[in-house]
Formats: structure tokens, C-alpha cells, sequence
């Protein structure tokens, strides 16, 4: 069972207008199944397959030479040495469309060859881990439910096989991509700081702490951190630094893209559990923040996503960004909100009235979409995304009129 991705329109949308199109994200997000089903009649060469990358490394030329056209490079990072010979390929005939689908997995090494190689002449989208609205085929699920199996494909058609998929996926992306990404002499010290970033999930990363608890430098937790980032496992949440009357907060907040991910990591022992535990509230939070990333990826959009905290203890969990102006979002996991939950939302809207929303969302528990006191709205949890999808597409339609 195919499973539809967002991303098809605006892969659509730049494959028409570019040369060469880069789908990146993480390891088994299922970037190989999503373009070989919107390519169908692409050639495709697999990178991780060790013959085709020696050739593509060994004979450039003559690797793009033996391969029709349109054609997928999937994990392009494997042979790096070919973006060069991309480039020649793409200026022998600029005018041409639509040539190359590159996808790859290792964002900071990869970016970096693409900018230096490929800079004007490709597209860069990129490919994150299922949104909820892109479960809708499946069976319907309880909030703790989506929490628990995030949004990695696999999980989905596979849920008792939850434990060990993750357990492999971390093992794997510790031996091999951190391996690549930087050089770690212990690999043990860096699953002891991925535990203790995953128990930080929703929190601002204090360096100095971490440094002291396992033992390295702060320049290498800062490193370590990078990583976690570059190759999609974490995201840092940043705070929108005009200042609207107050001094803020400038450190950013760290989430795990993946839910499943964070609660594997924090040994949550089910999915009831965990949203019911200390850390509920933190999952929930992080889930949101996730599934606002997501919206913006799969229109090819920047993330317009932040968070605003003064030194008073204001705070609203999300700032989106939305054309102009800035929606501002609070998470509770209640299922009965009152006024008091949207008074930070109130606040912001009052201190930054020149660029934000009239009123604000309180993304909670209900059924239904709810009226609250000055003109907030309580949105259901499972209504989030496709609410903010259908905002950011009716900005995108006003703006192109």
C-alpha cells in the first residue's frame, strides 16, 4: 500500500523548472519509494550499491553517459565526485528540464558539495518522516497512539515490530552515519549524550551540563549536536528574537523530529505511558512542533517555526509564520481548555499587534474545533497540520494571486 506524500506538487513544480531536482531527509523516510513512484519511467541506480558508485566515482562521464535519461541518483552522497560531472551535464543544456532526481540522506557533506557544485541549477526539497494528514488512509488513531509510532513509514505498516526497528534504526545511525559525520573514538559516549538529549526533548540544551554529565568538551557536545541536527534526528526549535517590549530568551529549544524516536530513547513503556507519564506533555509538545516542520516541508517552504519566551516567564510554544505575520500556538494536553491556558497567547498578541495574528490556536485535546475567549480557537490535535497546511496554502494562493 502506497501511502500519497505532500511533497509530490511541489517535486512536480520543480522538476518543471529545474535541471536537477535533490529530495534529502532522513534514513528511511522513504525517499526511494516516494520518487521511484512519482518517476515511474526513470531510469534509477541505486548509490548504496557498491558497483554503481565505484563506477560513478571511477568514470563520471561515462556513468551519466550509460544511464537514460530522466534518471534517479538515490543516495547521492555515496559518490560525491559525480556532482561535478553533473554540473558539465547540466550546462551542455541549461535550458532542458526536469534531468536528474538526486536524493540523499547525509544533509551537512551533501549541501555542501551541492552548493559548491550544483548552486542555480538544482532544487532542494525535502522528504520528512509522515505527517499525520499523510496517515489519513490508515486506520484512525488516538493521539497517545500517534505519539508513539511517529511518522516513519515502517512503523506504520509494521507496529509490533515498533522495538526493534528503532533499536536497529539507532544502532545503525550511530556505527554508520556518525561515523561519517564526525569523528566519534567512543561510540558508547555518544548513546550516553543521545540519551540525554532525548531526556531534554522539548527543553533548552544547556552545553555546560551536558559537557559535565558525559564527560567530553563543550566544543564536542556542540558538535555532537550539529550532528544530531544535520541529519534530521533532532530539530532546534529557535526563538524569534524581536524584541516586543521585553528582554527574551535567545537559546533554542530541542526536539526529536521523530516522536517514536524520543520515546524509545527515554525507555517509555508503552504508549499510554507515555503520554501519561512526566514526560507526556513534553511528546505532545514535541509532536506538534514536528508536524509544523512538516507542513512547511512538503510545500518546499522554509520552516516559519519558533518559539518566544521573556526573562518574565511569558511563553508561547509556537510562533508560525505565515506570509507577514505570526500565528501563535500554545500545546496542552487538555481536553476541556480555559481561559486561563490563553492568556500567553492574549499577551503576544497584545505586546506584537503589528505583526501577529488577531487571536491565537490552543492545539489541546477536543473533539472539535472550539471558540474561546478573545477569539482564540481550541484546535484538535488531529485537526493541527492540515489546519495550518490549508493556512500556508491559502497564503501561497493570495501571494501568487
Amino acid at each position: 500500500m502506497y501511502l500519497e506524500r505532500q511533497l509530490a506538487k511541489p517535486l512536480a513544480r520543480a522538476l518543471a523548472g529545474f535541471p536537477a531536482v535533490l529530495v534529502t531527509g532522513p534514513r528511511q523516510a522513504g525517499k526511494t519509494t516516494f520518487v521511484k513512484h512519482e518517476l515511474p519511467q526513470a531510469t534509477y541506480v541505486s548509490l548504496d550499491d557498491p558497483v554503481a558508485s565505484a563506477f560513478a566515482r571511477e568514470d563520471p562521464r561515462g556513468f551519466l553517459a550509460a544511464h537514460r535519461e530522466p534518471v534517479v541518483l538515490d543516495e547521492i552522497q555515496h559518490a560525491p565526485s559525480l556532482l561535478a560531472q553533473l554540473k558539465v551535464a547540466i550546462d551542455d543544456n541549461r535550458s532542458r528540464k526536469g534531468r536528474f532526481l538526486l536524493t540523499g540522506s547525509q544533509q551537512f557533506a551533501l549541501m555542501h558539495g551541492v552548493s559548491e557544485s550544483l548552486a542555480g541549477r538544482v532544487a532542494v526539497l525535502d522528504l520528512l518522516p509522515m505527517s499525520f494528514p499523510e496517515l489519513a488512509a490508515l486506520p484512525p488513531r488516538a493521539l497517545a497512539d500517534a505519539v508513539w509510532l511517529g511518522g516513519y513509514p515502517e512503523l506504520q505498516f509494521e507496529p509490533r515490530a515498533r522495538s526493534l526497528w528503532l533499536g536497529s534504526y539507532l544502532r545503525t545511525y550511530v556505527e554508520r552515519d556518525v561515523r561519517t559525520l564526525v569523528q566519534v573514538t567512543d561510540l558508547g559516549l555518544f548513546e550516553q549524550f543521545l540519551g540525554l538529549v532525548a531526556a531534554h526533548h522539548g527543553q533548552e540544551l544547556n552545553r555546560a551540563k551536558l559537557a559535565s554529565h558525559v564527560g567530553v568538551s563543550q566544543p564536542t557536545i556542540k558538535r555532537w549536536l550539529d550532528v544530531l541536527g544535520t541529519s534530521y534526528v533532532v530539530l532546534a526549535l529557535l526563538p524569534y528574537f524581536k524584541n516586543f517590549g521585553k528582554r527574551l530568551v535567545k537559546s533554542p529549544k530541542v526536539y526529536f523530529l521523530d516522536s517514536a524516536l524520543a520515546c524509545h530513547l527515554t525507555r517509555q513503556p508503552s504508549a499510554a505511558a507515555a503520554l501519561a507519564g512526566s514526560m507526556g506533555g513534553a511528546l505532545m509538545e514535541g509532536w506538534v512542533v514536528s508536524e509544523a516542520y512538516k507542513a512547511y516541508a512538503a510545500r518546499g517552504l522554509e520552516p516559519g517555526v519558533y518559539f518566544w519566551r521573556s526573562h518574565d516567564q511569558l511563553e508561547v510554544d509556537l510562533l508560525l509564520a505565515v506570509g507577514t505575520r505570526l500565528l501563535p500556538v500554545e500545546i496542552k494536553k487538555t481536553a476541556t481548555p480555559t481561559s486561563l491556558q490563553t492568556q500567553a497567547l492574549s499577551s503576544f498578541c497584545a505586546l506584537a499587534a503589528d505583526v501577529a495574528f488577531p487571536s491565537g490556536w490552543l492545539v489541546c485535546a477536543v473533539e472539535t474545533e472550539t471558540a474561546l475567549a478573545h477569539g482564540h480557537l481550541a484546535v484538535p490535535w488531529h485537526a493541527f497540520t492540515g489546519r495550518l497546511a490549508a493556512l500556508l496554502d491559502a497564503e501561497s494562493n493570495a501571494a501568487t494571486g
